[in-house]
């Protein structure tokens, strides 16, 4: 019996590796491989066969941990100032979604059950693939990814009256499903109760006394007890384990202890979630495919086309613009994964047939499959459908937006008002120059504005908000916030609109810089280097080299763009790293007897052909640092180069004569 599950547990991981590093190659969802990897060792399909008793049981706790996650990021604070969002855009979307759909499917022929349960299974959204690709695309704190995650989080937890309501359409009388959703109700108000005393009272002491222990093991020990005694408590109660995970999290989202929580759940949330989407895989049919696969394509279309409407519509009536209107629409199209959980819920009670639920399934499957696409290019699709919309409304709070276009000239534009770009802004300030800042975080904004400050809630990378900072007729942009894909976004718009402007842009180290510079900065500060030339500047003063020759080295590096700094060698860890290929680092090349290179001068060898340079020449074991373009190359001399690893692997090749790569 050991050996058999032993088995199992080899092929489905040896499977999920394989169909997962393919997918990640082509930059396909993940989600997507692991469904998969449940259709082909699924019981519906020729080849090997995975139990799946306990597969279901084990990927439950993905979706557990997927919430306490979710719960991470909005704490109770967040979740008041959202109050309206939530309650009133989530369940208007929630509601109209099921009643469209569901009337759709009654008039199409299901009967009244089995159509409320496709209401229920449409309704849903992927807030794995919707959070995971805003934050790819740096999307995530601006308004539509926000408005986009709220509402999707509020579907997740619409997910519970929908477990109770479920089971007993077929047989119960409506008074009964009414009493059942009133009881799921209270015991959801019960449950939050329960969860928010045991966190006020219990959950900040005792992450305080763990952490004094300074214990990783016992970290994350209370983590995983502090997430499922809150799943536990909710399936007590007869609720959702992940309402309760959803709970937890949510109250450690206000504590000191959030990133650390987060980083500790996030690979066994990984591994379950993916779990939980093999054992979803493992439902699917293929054998019934050919005879559905219209049906689910029109599916799948009305499932994307109905939410893009509704949606939009909704978030437009709230008083939103309505680009970003439709951007929210287009992030939520998607179906979702308790939409699954609720079609097994629907399939269990026998409330709906074998053949409707696989065509609502590979409708939803489909969906996940196109919807990565309409989120990637939701900013086009919206300028396409609605051109450059200039109004726009309000964030929670009456949080001032650059709704107009500003008249300054010669200003700065700061993007980013944390720590960093409030710092720039008092020098700024200090010394007469206007600015005005760009931030997402509406309680900033608020006490900037308090303050007399011209900061505006926006997302600097959205081209509308740029125009409307007055970017074509700033002298200088700052981007003090360390979000990647939203300063390359940023920079691009930003050279659209002024192709002159100078960019100063901060980074955490020096892997992007290249990129950054490429996308229209100016100059680029690594956080890294820069701490590391303070860190120097120090050192080199309390070794009693006068401050003049400290100054001067520290000049040399910034104007050589941190040249020396960059000279680094490589660890394995670092290799295996996905953009490892393309970051400068440090490799040594011994000239054995026979090398091409030897007898060559440096200027000979013309490795600057292929970007790698010569830092050093070891000789003798003596140390020469940038050698003379005369200097002959001998025997047993050792040549330092820098590079990417591709040109130093073709640089290496070609003064050896081997064909071994670098390691």
């Amino acid at each position: 019996m050991l050996e058999q599950a032993l088995v199992q547990l080899l092929l489905l991981l040896g499977a999920t590796v394989l169909v997962v590093l393919v997918f990640q190659r082509f930059r396909i969802p993940p989600s997507l491989g692991y469904l998969l990897v449940g259709v082909m060792l699924g019981a519906h399909t020729a080849g090997p066969v995975i139990d799946n008793d306990y597969i279901d049981v084990i990927a439950e706790f993905g979706i557990v941990f997927l919430l306490f996650t979710i719960g991470l990021s909005f704490s109770l604070p967040q979740i008041y100032a959202l109050r309206h969002t939530i309650l009133g855009l989530g369940t208007a979307q929630v509601a109209l979604t099921t009643l469209v759909v569901s009337m759709i499917a009654w008039w199409l022929g299901l009967p009244g059950p089995a159509a409320f349960v496709v209401g229920a299974v449409f309704a849903q959204s992927s807030t794995s693939i919707i959070t995971k690709q805003l934050l790819e695309q740096g999307e995530s704190q601006a308004r539509h990814g926000r408005l986009g995650t709220t509402m999707s989080v509020f579907q997740d937890i619409t997910a519970v009256p929908f477990v109770v309501i479920i089971p007993v359409l077929g047989v119960a009388a409506m008074h009964e499903v009414a009493g059942a959703l009133g009881m799921a109700l209270a015991k959801a108000f019960l449950a939050f109760v329960i969860v928010l005393l045991s966190g006020r009272y219990l959950l900040r002491p005792l992450f305080h006394l763990v952490a004094e222990r300074r214990s990783a093991e016992l970290f994350t020990l209370t983590v995983l007890f502090v997430s499922l005694v809150s799943a536990w408590t909710t399936k007590t109660l007869g609720l959702s384990m992940a309402f309760g995970a959803f709970l937890a999290g949510m109250v450690l989202g206000d504590t000191e202890f959030r990133h650390q929580v987060e980083s500790t759940i996030r690979p066994f949330r990984d591994v379950l979630l993916g779990l939980f989407f093999v054992s979803i895989g493992m439902l699917v049919e293929p054998a019934l495919l050919p005879d559905i696969w219209l049906e689910a394509l029109l599916g799948a279309v009305g499932l994307l086309g109905i939410k893009v409407v509704l949606i939009t519509l909704i978030v437009r009536f709230s008083g939103v613009d309505p680009q970003t209107a439709f951007r929210t629409g287009l992030v939520l199209a998607v179906g979702g994964e308790f939409g699954f959980a609720l079609l097994a819920i629907g399939l269990d009670g026998n409330v709906i047939a074998s053949r409707p639920a696989q065509i609502v399934l590979n409708a939803v499957l489909f969906s996940m499959i196109l919807a990565p696409l309409l989120i990637r290019f939701n900013q086009p699709l919206a300028l396409w459908a609605f051109g450059r919309s200039r109004g726009r409304a309000k964030p929670a709070g009456d949080v001032p937006t650059p709704s107009e276009p500003t008249e300054s000239q010669g200003h700065v534009v700061i993007c980013g008002f944390g720590r960093t770009g409030q710092t720039v802004s008092r020098f700024l300030e200090s010394e007469g120059f206007d600015y005005l800042a760009l931030d997402m975080d509406p309680a900033i904004v608020r006490e900037a504005r308090l303050a007399g400050q011209q900061v505006f809630y926006g997302d600097s990378s959205d081209l509308t908000v740029l125009e409307n900072v007055g970017v074509e007729r700033a002298a200088l942009l700052v981007i003090s916030h360390d979000d990647r894909p939203a300063a390359l976004a940023t920079l691009r718009n930003a050279k659209r609109l002024n192709p002159e402007l100078a960019a100063v842009v901060r980074t955490r180290d020096q892997q992007h810089v290249e990129e950054l510079r490429k996308a229209g900065a100016t100059e680029v500060i690594p956080e890294t280097l820069e701490a590391s030339m303070l860190l120097t500047s120090h050192a080199l003063q309390s070794l009693g080299v006068p401050l003049y020759r400290v100054a001067l080295r520290l000049q040399e590096q910034r104007s050589s763009h941190y040249r020396m700094l960059r000279e680094l060698f490589r660890g394995t860890l670092d290799s295996i790293k996905p953009e490892a290929s393309e970051q400068e680092r440090l490799h040594s090349v011994l000239m054995s007897e026979g090398s091409p290179a030897i007898g060559q001068s440096l200027s000979e060898l013309d490795t600057e052909r292929d970007d790698v340079s010569v830092t050093a020449l070891v000789r003798d074991d003596k140390r020469e640092r940038y050698p003379g373009a005369a200097t002959e190359v001998q025997t047993n001399d050792v040549l330092v180069l820098l590079g990417s690893q591709d040109n130093l692997e073709r640089v290496e090749r070609r003064l050896t004569g081997s064909g071994q790569p670098p390691e």
